[in-house]
């Protein structure tokens, strides 16, 4: 499900069974990251694929790259994986103004 960047945010501070899933490259990252966010590259292909298949699929998962589209196709791959809910943040990192913190967890 895509969400602007206010009804994201705003869903996110709410939901007490949320991960927050940064798609981007690690040179990306250094730009900043969404506080508590893990980092799994779509850019790794079946190793996307593979790091994703060890989520907890019962958790649910906003989802976001740096203009929202990677993020959007990430979420989609998610949801044919037995994932039932990701949130797209429409506009991606560039447009976030929310926290920003600028060391990951792996």
């Amino acid at each position: 499900m895509n969400l602007s960047q206010q009804d994201w945010k705003s869903r996110l501070e709410r939901d007490t069974n949320s991960v927050v899933l940064d798609v981007r490259t690690p040179d990306e990252c250094s730009d900043g990251i969404i506080p508590s966010a893990i980092n799994i590259d779509i850019y790794k292909g079946q190793g996307f694929i593979h790091a994703v298949e060890e989520l907890d699929k019962s958790k649910n998962y906003y989802v976001y790259c740096k203009a929202g589209s990677r993020s959007a196709q990430a979420c989609q791959i998610m949801n044919e994986m037995g994932f039932e809910h990701t949130f797209n943040l429409e506009g991606g990192f560039m447009n976030w103004k929310g926290d920003v913190a600028f060391s990951i967890e792996e």
